[in-house]
């Protein structure tokens, strides 16, 4: 096991030592750069390069390395924009993305299409599921790069202690959305990477 401070992913040849001396089996792909609207905003160069480099190093280690099994961790954000509800498979790639995190979105794009070129070409078990919205422990509270729910509790707690009249919340209020515990996807990862390859296959 290794921290993100002990092991750069973007980093491919430190990415490619870690898997020669690791003995890994599975591999559980949940490393991303996140952020909510701003950074994803301000820095959309950062979001595309670091999410192509670290899927890119870590799906071609693992299958350099003969580990056939992997689940690569997507986003609800591939979708377009205007995808009817609620959203399908089917609708991935018909239609434009959400231009404030469209970069980000193109990068978790290309995190699934590599997972199904390596089971393609080179017959692997690799797989890949869209969470949605996540919260939990050790959530990000930053005000500038934090997503939905722990900015939101931290802009309420903050106008709690300075007594503040109002709290201010981007949008119009009229999108919808889903969240799911950690603790949940967690489970449901476990439980997709244990699925006969038949059943996932046919389900999916």
């Amino acid at each position: 096991l290794r921290t993100r401070d002990e092991l750069d992913l973007l980093d491919g040849r430190a990415v490619q030592a870690f898997f020669a001396g690791a003995g890994i089996d599975q591999v559980y792909l949940a490393a991303a750069k996140v952020g909510g609207i701003v950074a994803n905003n301000t820095y959309p160069a950062d979001f595309i390069y670091e999410n192509m480099m670290i899927e890119s190093n870590i799906i071609h280690a693992a299958h350099l390395h003969n580990v056939n099994k992997l689940l690569f961790l997507g986003s609800s954000c591939i979708y377009p924009k205007l995808a009817r509800q609620p959203m399908a498979e089917s609708e991935l790639l018909q239609g434009t993305l959400e231009p404030t995190n469209e970069p980000y979105a193109i990068a978790k794009i290309a995190g699934i299409k590599l997972c199904e070129s390596y089971n393609r070409q080179y017959g692997r078990d690799y797989r890949s599921v869209m969470p949605t919205n996540l919260y939990g422990p050790h959530d990000n509270f930053h005000p500038d790069n934090s997503h939905v729910i722990p900015a939101l509790l931290r802009r309420f707690h903050e106008a709690a202690q300075s007594h503040a009249p109002e709290v201010v919340v981007w949008g119009s209020g009229t999108p919808m959305r889903e969240f799911l515990h950690v603790d949940d996807m967690a489970a449901a990862s476990i439980h997709v990477m244990e699925l006969a390859r038949e059943v996932w296959q046919e389900n999916t």
